[in-house]
């Protein structure tokens, strides 16, 4: 047995037996009812022929095993590996966001009428963030910046979060307003390259559904991309998201106006998000800092780009 990969969730280790190749995880924040909840949603989607690997179940038709208060899952081993936007041609975008349509139409027919469903006609969605908020969180993070010796990041950090207040100073009236109610439907929750697996250059296992929930699905398929297609310099790969889009909404049926609010929300929401920054200086936990570069750059060309992003997702 062998770790199998790096995840911030989770922790997986790869098996090899004299049955076969396995994947075991370790659900780091187990829920044992709610991961059983997970693993039949995956073997419903899997005899829908979705690329998925649902786990091996014991004697019992078990799928979750609890040691030491610990939850556990066998799943088979898929071969593959991840790639992200930069590697996927015009036409395997396309194929992704149709793959991700699938995903969502599919999980409305095998999550129907389970708890945790559409909300009732006129909920109230999920506020928007609060620049009021967010401008006190900058302050504490420049502060946790400067109390400490300081190196390449920590100047880096300081700047962004300087030009990121003065953003949100002259785009604070733009922020979502709460009326505006988006599609919501089941999700997958955490769409990116690092829980897709490739083999022959088509997907291969969409993995770690530990966030499958009710969200606006639009936003989903917003988030993946700009996840999917952001490139080193801070920039989206508008080529690709244009096929990756049009697919997606031919798959869900998602029309300009859909998309265009959730292209809306998600900017606002990156505009105001410093989880890296958090993890960081709050809880003195480095691991996201590789990506802190092209995710901060990102906030600032998207402002700038608006018109375009907004395009891309909607003609």
């Amino acid at each position: 047995m062998r770790d199998a990969d790096g995840g911030l969730l989770n922790r997986g280790y790869r098996l090899s037996t004299t049955r076969g190749r396995f994947f075991l995880k370790h659900h780091l924040d187990g829920d044992r009812d709610a991961i059983a909840h997970q693993h039949e949603a995956t073997r419903r989607l899997d005899a829908l022929g979705l690329p998925v690997a649902p786990p091996v179940a014991d004697a019992d038709g078990n799928t979750v095993t609890v040691i030491g208060g610990r939850c556990y899952a066998l799943h088979p081993w898929i071969e593959g590996r991840h790639r992200d936007g930069g590697e996927l041609t015009a036409a395997q975008s396309r194929r992704l966001g149709a793959l991700l349509g699938l995903v969502h139409t599919c999980l409305e027919r095998v999550m129907e009428g389970r708890e945790g469903g559409s909300p009732a006609a006129g909920a109230a969605p999920d506020a928007a963030a609060d620049p009021e908020d967010t401008f006190a969180l900058i302050e504490e993070l420049l502060s946790l910046v400067r109390r400490r010796p300081r190196d390449a990041f920590d100047e880096l950090a300081e700047h962004r979060l300087i030009e990121r207040r003065a953003l949100l100073e002259r785009h604070a009236h733009r922020r979502p307003p709460a009326a505006a109610t988006p599609a919501r439907g089941w999700v997958h929750g955490d769409f990116h390259p690092l829980n897709l697996l490739y083999r022959d250059g088509e997907p291969a296992a969409i993995v770690d559904w530990d966030r499958l929930g009710v969200q606006p699905r639009a936003e989903e398929a917003v988030r993946a991309a700009v996840i999917f297609f952001l490139r080193p310099d801070g920039t989206l790969d508008l080529a690709k998201i244009r096929p990756y889009a049009r697919a997606y909404r031919r798959a869900t049926g998602a029309d300009a106006a859909e998309m265009g609010a959730a292209v809306h929300r998600v900017w606002w929401e990156r505009l105001n998000d410093f989880w890296m920054l958090r993890w960081r200086y709050q809880l003195g936990d480095h691991r996201a800092d590789p990506g802190f570069p092209a995710s901060a750059a990102l906030s600032v060309w998207w402002t700038r780009s608006y018109e375009s992003v907004r395009d891309a997702f909607t003609d």
